[in-house]
């Protein structure tokens, strides 16, 4: 399947655009000449946007900064006024919270309803892509299990995370049905969901504090040292994210929900794909945790033991089918990726030097 043909002729916007997945969705369009709006908190924050500032210079696009607040009604109007497509990243990816309704749900939930609110009100916008994840999809691995086929479809929708118990899937799910109760109540534009697993891979700048940069620095940085636990995931590339965004928001035929998972891997097989490059130099772990371990020491580590009883040495499963036939994804190598991030991350000091 070709590339999508971006459309450049109307302004496209971008939130949260400062942000990991969105600084690659953000690249690809200004190599393709668009004009970019991004909404930020602070849009006098040079630091922040020094990145995209460089793109910008090298690109035949212009991206134009605008203040906003995710969580004020209305803050968008000026940002959207005139886009033809929106692109909504923002959310919140962290485990270090402490008030999981306020630092992940309300972020979530009404910035998802902001943003989308305000695309109805804009007579311009013709498709909104949402970044939401394979978390509003399941909670555990074992879920996995009891899926049509043994596999997570697009299908199936989380039914077990709480504020209590996976309150991020929480978000996430609840963030992705406001958006489709928005949708259907409307027929001005299109919704289409991307549903990422755990997105890694190289940064175009800065330091993301995505919790995928906190997870490969923990293999790094030797915290996994005497043994990785085989915790099922699911990951995929940030620039094939990026790609399935702008093959969501342009092709003619795009629609509904997408898995966007290119390999179904656990946490211990992921840091194996660093040794042959970082294992003489850096802590990388040479055996896996066994299960009996990860479950005896998980509430030192935070976790729950029912946790690790449903994920660890539990497989993660995800179709994936239709982000290949539908957008055209073709996932990169688990190999080059995670390298790829590590020289990123030993570049920007996340861990010395060796």
């Amino acid at each position: 399947m070709p590339r999508p043909e971006i459309d450049a002729d109307t302004p496209i916007l971008v939130t949260g655009a400062t942000g990991y997945v969105a600084g690659w969705i953000v690249k690809r369009l200004l190599e393709a000449g668009a004009t970019v709006h991004a909404p930020i908190r602070d849009a006098g924050n040079s630091a922040k946007t020094r990145h995209l500032d460089a793109i910008a210079e090298d690109a035949p696009g212009t991206i134009r900064y605008f203040e906003a607040d995710l969580l004020e009604e209305g803050s968008y109007a000026e940002a959207m006024a005139g886009c033809g497509v929106v692109f909504h990243t923002a959310s919140p990816f962290t485990s270090d919270y402490d008030d999981p309704q306020k630092d992940l749900i309300d972020p979530a939930l009404n910035g998802t309803r902001n943003v989308l609110s305000e695309a109805s009100k804009t007579e311009t916008v013709r498709r909104v892509v949402v970044t939401s994840s394979c978390a509003a999809i399941y909670s555990d691995n074992t879920e996995c299990q009891d899926a049509p086929g043994g596999r997570l479809t697009e299908d199936v929708w989380n039914e077990t995370a709480s504020l209590d118990y996976q309150p991020y899937n929480y978000s996430k799910t609840v963030a992705e049905r406001e958006a489709w109760r928005i949708a259907n109540n409307q027929d001005q534009w299109r919704l289409v969901t991307i549903n990422p697993s755990l997105v890694v891979g190289p940064a175009i700048g800065g330091t993301p504090s995505s919790e995928s940069f906190s997870i490969v620095a923990r293999i790094g940085n030797g915290e996994f040292k005497q043994g990785a636990p085989r915790l099922g995931i699911g990951v995929v590339d940030v620039r094939d994210v990026a790609e399935a965004h702008i093959a969501a928001g342009f092709l003619p035929d795009a629609q509904g929900r997408h898995i966007t998972s290119g390999h179904d891997t656990d946490l211990f097989s992921v840091s194996q794909e660093l040794v042959p490059s970082y294992g003489e130099s850096y802590p990388i772990p040479t055996r896996a945790a066994p299960k009996w371990l990860v479950w005896l020491i998980a509430p030192k580590a935070g976790l729950e033991r029912g946790y690790v009883k449903r994920n660890v040495d539990v497989p993660f499963r995800a179709d994936n089918s239709k982000s290949r036939e539908k957008l055209g994804l073709e996932y990169r190598p688990l190999g080059l990726s995670m390298m790829q991030m590590f020289d990123y991350m030993i570049r920007h000091d996340y861990f010395p030097r060796a």
